[in-house]
């Protein structure tokens, strides 16, 4: 079977577009391409503007529940289609068909059925689709059905899943692993700007006193106050780990690793207008994403940088009075939010990762004045891209307590390294050291 010149030949001119041929175009991207759910998800759901946001909510449910459960939906699906599933365009398509059939009582078993045939046919023909609809049929006939829970835990590999039990404990290694029921979105709220009324009787939550979390509510960003600046999207352990650098006003902050630079606005309120911040990434496109969330925000604009840490140090200048490193990683602190890491992950991947970010802390840490503090973070919490790796830079960098008023329900005093998680403070997973350069 041949693969299509682009995502148009899926759906086909005669098939409308809804919330599952969304699910399985972002399903396409992440199998084909190796694109991150949530971004393939946003393109989809992008060009798919006569989508009502209900259908939004359930395409968006569709290719999380089909990534989180692939393994469970695979092992399936093999039997009843013996010579495999290597057409990706017919896999996701069975995949997402799967996972309605397996998990969802709300879409009948009929309708799901003839929507992924009719799919199929479109972008394959009636002879693919034939194939499409027995396999399909053999298995709403089947019976079966899937827990969420389990079926999430076997799209782990057995290594991953011993690797952060030994790091957090079984209990926390399934919270890291297995969704909430309810999805929770999380908001930093913007210093000195008004607090939209329809936040006003939102939840706070327990990791940053800035933040605020909402369920239900769809994309945040097309509610009031988002365009004004009044709050940032922002996941409340991400915050946490912002805070936990401890900017004052008037100082000189760099953000090694920025990113789209959530945690860099963080840094530009607290600075004030008598500091400066400075944000670096390996990839300019991030930068460019940055510089509009700081117009939208109005905040001064930080000095930008594309720097590659692991090659050099470029112009960045040697004063700053804080560094954050919130460097590349597996991710594993993020896996009920981002399942399809899991299929990405090989039992090499830590090592390597952690020397990766071992290079761009050492590197990025030479930037930060004598005596400045420097926080390295992680959203992993594999030992060996934390506490081993804060044993290994003890030549360069010394331990110190964190100086971070506002996360002092979080971090105890003296403390010099910490975890936060699921089951204490319903974040995701993420490991903060912190250090003063030597």
């Amino acid at each position: 079977m041949n693969e299509p010149k682009d995502e148009a030949s899926l759906s086909g001119p005669q098939l409308s577009v809804s919330a599952r041929s969304v699910a399985a175009l972002a399903v396409v991207r992440v199998l084909r391409d190796g694109a991150f759910a949530a971004a393939a998800l946003s393109a989809e759901l992008d060009r798919a503007t006569s989508l009502e946001e209900r259908d939004r909510a359930l395409a968006t449910e569709l290719l999380y529940g089909t990534l989180r459960m692939r393994t469970a939906l695979e092992a399936r699906l093999a039997p009843l289609a013996p010579r495999g599933l290597k057409d990706v365009i017919v896999k996701a398509e069975l995949l997402v068909a799967a996972y309605q059939l397996l998990s969802l009582d709300r879409v009948p078993a009929f309708a799901a059925v003839n929507a992924a045939v009719g799919a199929v046919r479109a972008a394959r023909g009636p002879q693919v689709a034939g194939f499409a609809n027995a396999v399909l049929r053999k298995l709403a006939n089947s019976g079966q059905k899937l827990l969420a829970k389990e079926a999430a835990l076997d799209n782990v590999a057995p290594w991953l899943i011993d690797a952060l039990t030994r790091a957090v404990g079984a209990e926390e290694a399934r919270a890291l692993i297995v969704p909430q029921p309810e999805k929770v979105v999380g908001l930093r709220l913007v210093a000195e700007r008004p607090v939209p009324g329809w936040l006003a009787g939102s939840a706070a939550g327990r990791a940053s006193p800035r933040s605020r979390l909402i369920q239900g509510e769809g994309d945040p960003r097309k509610r009031e106050g988002f365009a004004e600046g009044s709050f940032v999207v922002q996941e409340e352990g991400a915050q946490a780990i912002a805070l936990s650098l401890g900017a004052r006003a008037g100082e000189r902050i760099l953000d090694a690793c920025a990113g789209r630079g959530q945690k860099t606005s963080l840094f530009a309120e607290q600075v004030g207008a008598a500091g400066a911040v400075w944000a670096t990434d390996v990839y300019p496109k991030k930068l460019d994403a940055l510089q509009a969330d700081f117009e939208r925000l109005r905040l001064p604009l930080a000095q930008l940088r594309a720097v590659d840490w692991t090659v050099g140090v470029g112009d960045v200048p040697a004063d700053f009075d804080r560094v954050l490193v919130d460097a590349p990683c597996t991710g594993t602190g993020t896996l009920r939010r981002r399942p399809e890491i899991t299929a990405r992950l090989q039992a090499t991947d830590p090592a390597r990762l952690s020397a990766l970010a071992e290079a761009i802390l050492r590197a990025a840490s030479t930037r930060a004045k004598p005596g400045g503090r420097v926080v390295f973070a992680v959203c992993s919490v594999l030992e060996e891209e934390c506490e081993a790796l804060v044993t290994r830079v003890s030549d360069v960098l010394e331990p110190t307590p964190f100086d971070c008023p506002e996360l002092s329900g979080v971090v105890t005093a003296g403390t010099t390294s910490f975890r936060i998680g699921p089951t204490e403070l319903a974040t995701d997973g993420y490991f903060a050291a912190s250090f003063c350069k030597r």
